[in-house]
């Protein structure tokens, strides 16, 4: 395989992961009054948006066909 088809395959692979994989994400609040301060941490775990999975998974597919054709010159 060319280099071009092993990225190709790398993003392809990276784009069906963004589907079912989940990104954590973690929010602070916190409240300060003179030397005392009150925190909360909030922790999500949040999926990409699917565009960004189908933008990927175009991306490779359109990567692995590039990588496989044969260089007409």
């Amino acid at each position: 395989m060319r280099p071009l088809s092993w990225i190709g395959l790398i993003v392809l692979v990276l784009g069906i992961l963004s589907f079912v994989v989940l990104v954590p994400h973690n929010n602070t609040h916190e409240l300060k009054a003179g030397d005392a301060s009150v925190g909360i941490t909030i922790h999500h775990n949040e999926k990409l948006p699917p565009v960004v999975g189908g933008v990927l998974c175009a991306a490779g597919i359109v990567l692995l066909v590039a990588g496989s054709r044969k260089a007409t010159a």
